[in-house]
């Protein structure tokens, strides 16, 4: 479909579709979505061969397009990763399920008796980029919150989504769910995504996963509440306490394990005192491992590292090169990041309790970190089964965005013929 009139009757017919699922998937019970679940997952399984088979055509489709490797890294799916999308639906099946979990009670003096209750937000709208492991990670924590979702994939992951998107409905529907509890937009249309900002009669929340031009669209046309974050910008500050062998392992780590995702660090901040007293022995380690350190002051004394421009700085690369910068002292970090972040995920690498407290207290990212790598930014590391993305707004929802996220609130108020005097 490429009319601009049959998209927007599609589009309609698909809200319609979710909206009517979501009114039962609000009380299906814990067990009929777990089963679907599970169901997904051996799906998924059986069906690795097609799978990959189909990948290997966006694979193509994204060469053509001329996608860099760090991006094609995002794209490819191979067994392992085949693995890791089914220990994921596994594993949010396994969870707890949010629905009808009693928040907070409480009795009043009047002899009311009041609950807040977890419940779904209803129909959610993912438009994502490239990754199509998203595909069932976003179906699945929507699906265990009790909502109804339609999936809109990036055209590079169109094939391998579609077949994930199979097995997610084969689940469903073993499960006696609504197979349009998880729908997929079949269109690589750009206009499919027009239509979903601006559904407010079918679509209560929009969630984007991808780059700063797909995220930058959505939040500037979106007439539909948005979770979101627009860049991964994530500095990694060497303090002059820093044990020098774990900054060597954890930058490494935070930096090269996998260039393409957001919670890749961006930045190195390097404390002067440490400099001064030991050099930055991992800047030699980042470039040994082909990195390209874009290097600022005296970090220019390191060999290999290349003159930094002004825009390195709040710069995402998703690639194999790396900002670096001495400041002076967490005050000075603190100053850059409040300046150059995204407040997505900050990490401080030191052996000082006092100066780390200062990093926590005195930034406001979703995610701060100590003595870590910022690739731990990652909802299924945070014990969440999965993540539909990393908010980092200040309104409901805020770093890794599992199910209990995605759920809302009401009160549930008894009384026994109570009256108000």
């Amino acid at each position: 479909m490429n009319d601009v009139t049959d998209i927007a009757a599609m589009m309609a017919e698909i809200g319609a579709n979710a909206r009517a699922a979501s009114l039962e998937l609000a009380h299906a019970s814990a067990e009929r979505k777990h089963a679907a679940l599970i169901g997904a997952a051996d799906a998924v399984w059986n069906q690795r061969a097609r799978i990959i088979a189909a990948n290997a055509m966006d694979m193509d489709y994204g060469r053509e397009k001329g996608l860099s490797p760090a991006m094609l890294d995002r794209l490819m799916l191979d067994e392992d990763r085949i693995r890791g999308i089914v220990d994921s639906l596994r594993a949010v099946a396994e969870q707890a399920d949010p629905v009808g979990e009693v928040i907070a009670e409480w009795d009043m003096a009047s002899g009311l008796h009041i609950r807040r209750v977890r419940t779904p937000l209803g129909v959610i709208g993912v438009i994502y980029e490239s990754r199509p492991n998203v595909t069932a990670d976003a179906g699945a924590l929507c699906l265990k919150a009790g909502n109804a979702v339609i999936l809109r994939g990036g055209s590079e992951s169109f094939h391998s989504s579609s077949m994930i998107h199979e097995c997610l409905v084969d689940g469903l529907v073993k499960a006696n769910l609504p197979a349009t509890a998880i729908q997929l937009v079949p269109t690589r249309d750009r206009a499919a995504v027009g239509a979903m900002l601006t559904a407010t009669d079918y679509i209560d929340v929009i969630v984007p996963r991808g780059g700063k031009g797909l995220v930058g669209r959505v939040q500037a046309e979106a007439r539909v509440p948005v979770f979101a974050h627009l860049e991964g910008i994530c500095h990694i500050y060497v303090d002059k306490a820093a044990d020098i062998e774990k900054a060597r392992k954890v930058i490494v780590n935070a930096k090269t394990r996998r260039t393409g995702i957001c919670g890749s660090a961006e930045c190195i901040l390097v404390d002067r005192a440490f400099f001064d007293a030991q050099g930055a022995p991992f800047l030699a380690d980042l470039i040994d491992a082909g990195v390209e350190v874009r290097a600022d002051g005296n970090l220019l004394a390191v060999p290999g590292t290349v003159q930094a421009s002004d825009q390195d700085f709040g710069h995402e690369f998703l690639d194999m090169i790396i900002a670096a910068k001495i400041v002076d002292g967490v005050a000075g970090a603190i100053d850059h990041i409040r300046n150059f972040g995204s407040q997505h995920t900050d990490a401080i690498l030191t052996e000082d309790d006092a100066t780390a407290d200062v990093f926590f207290q005195r930034l406001d990212s979703a995610i701060l970190m100590r003595n870590a790598s910022t690739q731990f930014a990652d909802g299924g590391e945070f014990g969440m089964g999965a993540e539909i993305g990393i908010a980092t707004g200040k309104m409901h929802a805020r770093g890794p965005v599992g199910a209990a996220q995605l759920t809302s609130f009401k009160y549930l108020v008894d009384g026994d013929g109570t009256i108000r005097a």
